[in-house]
């Protein structure tokens, strides 16, 4: 204890002197500084009579205050201005099996929208701050005081050239969409790395927005939850005390110098644009793709090595597509225009579902407010099986789809914490909602961990093959019309 009061009686005379025990100008020095913190709390750092404060953002404050002993202030620059550097604090979470997991994206700056549409990337405070950033990672826990909360992980992150390209890229879509008046229809599925995330909760207060009478809710600029996912993974893959820009994934599918030239979407539909109308055997052929003894998932692996230039066997697990969190999926319409399988997704997780109490949080919401990539075969004769590659196109979903999509989540959690796990409650296929829950697994024995610790039969996310049919055939006027 005595420890921690001189600790703290001299910060009053190290925030204004050079006596700070780290170089305040050195990012380097800041990071190894920041070391002492882990496997500890700030309540180690804090006087006894100290009172915590409360809110958003406020573990942040503390840590300036107590453990790099700095006084908090207004400036809309980095945190460590002089390092040009920013402190983010940002929560972990652990799953049954004792693994770390992103608890949830990380928010850099609030969006002012009639601000913002007059800022260049380069002169925004997005930029200005977060390119280099000092990212602590702590363990989220529930009810519990922020000083007694323990920090895991220290990380200095600098955003690669290659990623910021993209985060430019995702920073013009947002920008443009706010100057024409759409701040309100802004989506998290827009963009790759940057997002445009809700704050606040529902009901709050509309804010103004350039070139619209209509009110928007509250959004910030934030790192998706897939791409703090990729740096977590690397910190456990790589040491816990991580300074790096690598990222473990099976392939990268363009470059730095392609993206200075063109969008990564851009790039991707370029590679598709030459086998457009084409035969699928015929494409398989020409990127040698084996499909000769008639593989189930034989459309996906042509799609595979057209997106990637036959550099993976998987974009889903390429760098980009795991920052963005960004899914490829393959659609197979019928002649006679139906499509004839629903959509899958992944497992419901029953323990995420039940702890997660907030939509935006959820896993589910992650998920369908993700950017995706429909690669679309068409059958030309009816039961001839004779399908050409006939349309690729990215895709999000609508808010009013993602509304719909949270009564889904609601009425799946409802029954995860009631115990009801079972075909007779879940929405169905013919209900026609869009979303149904139904089994992706065969065998019955295949079981998924659940709150009450009896275990459930696995249950999967669906889209409905007519909610499919509807995406496509909106994307067909699109294209009659454009």
């Amino acid at each position: 204890m005595a420890k921690r009061e001189a600790h703290h009686t001299e910060i009053s005379k190290l925030i204004n002197n050079s006596a700070l025990p780290y170089d305040i100008k050195d990012a380097v020095s800041i990071f190894n500084y920041s070391k002492g913190l882990l496997g500890k709390t700030l309540r180690d750092f804090a006087p006894k009579d100290y009172k915590p404060k409360k809110g958003k953002g406020s573990l942040g404050q503390m840590a300036e205050n107590l453990y790099f002993l700095l006084e908090t202030n207004n400036y809309a620059g980095a945190d460590f201005s002089e390092a040009k550097m920013e402190l983010k604090c940002t929560p972990l979470k652990k799953s049954k099996q004792e693994d770390f997991l992103i608890k949830e994206r990380l928010v850099c700056n609030m969006i002012n929208y009639c601000e913002v549409v007059n800022e260049d990337f380069e002169h925004s405070h997005f930029y200005l701050k977060c390119q280099l950033m000092l990212l602590l990672f702590y363990l989220y826990q529930k009810n519990c005081d922020n000083l007694d909360l323990r920090f895991i992980f220290s990380v200095l992150w600098k955003l690669p050239e290659k990623d910021l390209l993209i985060i430019r890229h995702d920073y013009d879509v947002i920008i443009d969409k706010i100057k024409q008046g759409k701040a309100h229809e802004l989506s998290e599925g827009d963009t790759m790395y940057l997002g445009a995330c809700r704050k606040g909760q529902k009901g709050d207060s509309l804010m103004a927005q350039p070139n619209s009478s209509e009110g928007a809710p509250r959004r910030a600029f934030s790192l998706k939850m897939a791409y703090m996912r990729t740096i977590l993974d690397y910190v456990i893959k790589s040491g816990k005390n991580a300074v790096s820009n690598i990222v473990i994934a099976e392939s990268e599918l363009v470059t730095s110098k392609s993206l200075r030239k063109h969008s990564f979407e851009e790039i991707i539909l370029s590679r598709f644009k030459p086998y457009l109308r084409k035969k699928y055997e015929d494409i398989a052929k020409e990127k040698n793709v084996n499909i000769a003894n008639n593989p189930k998932n034989k459309f996906a692996m042509i799609a595979n090595a057209i997106a990637s230039s036959e550099k993976c066997a998987n974009v889903n697990r390429s760098e980009e597509f795991l920052k963005a969190g960004l899914t490829m999926k393959t659609i197979r319409i019928q002649s006679n225009g139906n499509i004839k399988e629903a959509m899958s997704f992944e497992n419901i997780d029953y323990i995420e579902v039940a702890e997660c109490d907030d939509w935006f949080e959820s896993r589910l919401y992650e998920l369908f407010s993700s950017r995706f990539m429909f690669v679309v075969f068409k059958e030309q004769h009816s039961g001839e099986g004779d399908y050409i590659l006939d349309d690729v196109f990215f895709w999000t979903m609508s808010q009013n789809d993602l509304e719909l999509a949270e009564d889904y989540w609601k009425h799946i959690r409802d029954n995860v914490l009631a115990n009801h796990i079972s075909e007779e409650y879940w929405w169905k296929g013919t209900d026609r909602k869009k979303f149904h829950v139904r089994p992706k697994a065969q065998k019955a024995k295949d079981m998924a961990p659940t709150p009450d610790g009896k275990g459930a039969k696995k249950f999967c996310y669906w889209f409905n093959n007519d909610y499919v049919k509807e995406i496509i055939s909106k994307r067909q006027k699109e294209n009659n019309n454009g």
